[in-house]
């Protein structure tokens, strides 16, 4: 189903941190300079795919970004072949961009925003620092994707 928002100079852009049980979700600003952690969507309570989207239709996303979890040497690890599956699946379903942005040690740096032994919400801050790296990227290209 194609997506008209893809194509609106203030379309957002949504970034997905997958995981097996948490998904954190981070969106950007209108002008695509800022990300802002969302939530963190836990599998098994409702329907994943119809949830993100009531967040394309009602924040005017254009773009998704999600997160591929390389091995430090590059390589792709199970985790990253699931990231794969899921970013071709987002596409067939909205019809919109989905870009797979390296992820490595975000969940490092989000552990690091929390003190020691709380769990808060590392996913949805991982998935704003994927988000902030990609927007930043994408400035610096001079708005050409990575």
């Amino acid at each position: 189903m194609p997506n008209a928002d893809a194509d609106r100079p203030d379309a957002r852009v949504l970034a997905v941190d997958p995981g097996t049980v948490r998904v954190g979700l981070a969106l950007s600003d209108p002008l695509g300079l800022t990300a802002q952690g969302l939530e963190t969507f836990v599998r098994g309570r409702g329907d994943f795919l119809a949830h993100l989207a009531a967040l394309i239709e009602t924040e005017g996303v254009g773009e998704l970004v999600v997160g591929h979890p390389r091995n430090l040497d590059g390589s792709e690890g199970g985790a990253a072949r699931a990231a794969r599956r899921l970013a071709d699946r987002l596409r067939r379903r909205f019809g919109l961009p989905v870009i797979l942005w390296d992820e490595r040690l975000s969940t490092v740096q989000a552990r690091r925003a929390f003190p020691p032994g709380s769990r808060k919400d590392w996913d949805r801050v991982a998935a704003t620092l994927i988000l902030q790296s990609y927007l930043d990227a994408r400035g610096a290209a001079g708005g050409a994707e990575s």
